[in-house]
């Protein structure tokens, strides 16, 4: 129940947030949780499958133009096709995972991001999604006034629910099984544990959980275009605030995607510093972090406080 608190806590204030905030507000609530999304979702395959991607904005990007071009189609609400958002790249990771699976560690962090490129590269060159210039969301004017609230409240509802959903999972035989293929991959085989199934039931979960919040995140803005859509920096954030909240535990995208969204509205608004230089100043916050603390921040207050909110680790049998 103690466990539980803190997510009820979450779920009132997200309900009742959007009272008290107005739309700037609320837009920079839901790019918070959007990077909380994602982030969470490349820590579940780089922290608990041990496979580290660089390529994840790819699936950000198909997301996306998934929900604008079913939506423009077929000229229904852009809400209706957001179970798109989330199918589509799942079943194209699902597709490519045989191809993906072949390469190892650094190579497989290369390959992916190699594929992102690939996919941008026929995103931009193909008429049917409005080629480099991007494609506008024809149905926009379904979305209403309240499109500012509306999206608040489905990317915190999403966040909560991955986040859930993550815990659950992870405490589950698969879970047991998908950190065991992480900590060791021949020990994980030798004990009947399937390294690759495990392996691809993470990356599919990881890119639909990644192609949804991208849906989210580009429909307010009523248009959409590759050079956003698969932007290489939606990979390096997912990197640094996992790096500084900590891979492999559920809690250290929470922590960092606070971390990072302090880092960078204090360069940016109250430093006054214009363009990326929030970039270079949550760079130097994570190479300090991992001279001082490899594991990332959250595990440092965790064994120090001796807090134990959502971890998946386990005891061993007396």
């Amino acid at each position: 129940m103690i466990r539980l608190l803190p997510l009820g806590v979450a779920t009132l204030l997200l309900v009742i947030a959007p009272s008290f905030m107005n739309d700037g507000q609320m837009a920079l609530g839901m790019e918070m949780f959007t990077v909380l999304i994602i982030c969470s979702m490349w820590n579940f395959l780089a922290g608990y499958g041990g496979l580290v991607s660089l390529g994840h904005q790819a699936y950000f990007g198909i997301g996306g133009y998934a929900t604008f071009l079913v939506s423009n189609s077929l000229d229904i609400h852009p809400f209706l096709t957001l179970p798109l958002a989330a199918l589509a790249p799942g079943i194209i990771a699902l597709i490519l995972s045989p191809l993906m699976f072949r390469l190892k560690d650094a190579y497989f962090a290369i390959g992916s991001w190699v594929l992102a490129e690939v996919i941008f590269i026929v995103v931009q060159r193909s008429d049917t999604l409005g080629g480099i210039t991007g494609m506008p969301l024809f149905t926009g004017g379904m979305l209403g006034a309240d499109v500012y609230r509306n999206v608040f409240w489905l990317s915190g509802g999403v966040a909560l629910a991955l986040t859930v959903g993550a815990y659950l999972l992870l405490r589950s035989g698969f879970g047991l099984g998908l950190m065991s293929v992480r900590d060791n991959e021949v020990a994980a085989a030798s004990v009947g544990v399937d390294v690759t199934r495990n392996r691809r039931y993470a990356y599919v979960v990881s890119a639909a959980g990644v192609g949804l919040a991208g849906a989210i995140y580009l429909l307010p803005n009523y248009f959409i275009q590759p050079g956003t859509a698969f932007s290489a920096e939606w990979t390096v954030v997912m990197t640094f605030v996992v790096v500084i909240g900590g891979i492999g535990t559920l809690e250290g995208p929470i922590l960092g995607t606070i971390l990072y969204f302090i880092i960078r509205q204090g360069v940016t608004n109250g430093l006054g510093l214009d363009g990326s230089w929030y970039l270079v100043a949550l760079g130097a916050v994570a190479i300090l972090t991992m001279l001082v603390a490899p594991k990332g921040l959250w595990p440092v207050l965790r064994d120090r406080l001796g807090v134990e909110w959502l971890s998946v680790r386990r005891s061993y049998p007396n």
